[in-house]
């Protein structure tokens, strides 16, 4: 069982599309798949076919604020195999409201691991969709996953952002998580019409190498209408260009299983 967090700092670059896509695609594939949404925008949640507006107590909030076990607000989406901790708005609240607590990078890392030693979890992979931004919930994130999955958006701005993420993941392997790795850079919202897209790709596959997937994930109409069906877009539309791109990846995401040296 594997703990990956899908992270970018910067919004709008494909990163919860990317999260929910990849936990269908491998749903799909016979593996169990346990979303955790930890962005207060609860966008994972609604993406998924849920409610951002519940009771916060039922959502990764009441994990994080000790009124829940993580066995209680586990919810099943409407897809095989696909189950989430939703979350909503009043998680923004917790980095306020645990700012005496010295160990609150570590809160969901104790939940996760009184979970996964207490039940019969059989989750193959948990996805953490993090919020973007390099806050205490991306930190609790970092400090409780195994490895990373990178969205990297094509555009001018991109690798710069991307640096001062791989500062960030430096500084919490050298003080609260010596293990964690980056599994693998995904090149998202990519418009083969625009030269600056075959640009970045080249300068991030350049630079971080077999880190970058194969797949690159394009710009795709369908992709942006998805969210509002509640359905992933493998589901919503499964031949269209976007789909066809995530099913590769999620193919090339399990091919790292057997060649697990390449993205480490």
């Amino acid at each position: 069982m594997q703990i990956i967090s899908i992270i970018n700092q910067k919004g709008g670059v494909g990163k919860t599309t990317s999260a929910i896509n990849l936990a269908a695609g491998l749903s799909q594939q016979n593996k169990k798949i346990l979303v955790i949404d930890l962005d207060p925008q609860g966008n994972a949640t609604t993406g998924l076919g849920l409610s951002n507006m519940e009771n916060s107590s039922e959502t990764i909030y009441g994990v994080l604020n000790g009124t829940k076990e993580i066995i209680e607000v586990i919810k099943k989406t409407q897809f095989e195999n696909l189950d989430i901790i939703t979350s909503n708005v009043d998680l923004s609240g917790l980095e306020v409201e645990t700012a005496d607590d010295g160990n609150r990078a570590f809160l969901l890392k104790v939940k996760l691991t009184a979970y996964l030693n207490n039940s019969r979890s059989t989750y193959d992979y948990i996805l953490i969709d993090c919020p973007p931004s390099l806050s205490l919930l991306t930190i609790m994130a970092l400090v409780s996953s195994n490895s990373l999955l990178v969205p990297l958006q094509t555009e001018f701005f991109a690798l710069e952002g991307l640096t001062q993420l791989m500062k960030t993941i430096e500084r919490i392997k050298v003080s609260l998580n010596p293990e964690l790795r980056i599994r693998g850079i995904l090149l998202t919202m990519y418009d083969k019409r625009n030269k600056l897209s075959s640009q970045v790709e080249k300068e991030a596959r350049d630079y971080f190498k077999k880190k970058v997937y194969s797949t690159v994930i394009p710009r795709n109409v369908r992709l942006s209408e998805a969210p509002s069906h509640g359905m992933p877009v493998l589901i919503y539309d499964k031949t269209c260009p976007g789909s066809k791109a995530y099913f590769n990846f999620t193919d090339e995401f399990l091919n790292q299983e057997t060649t697990m040296g390449s993205a480490a």
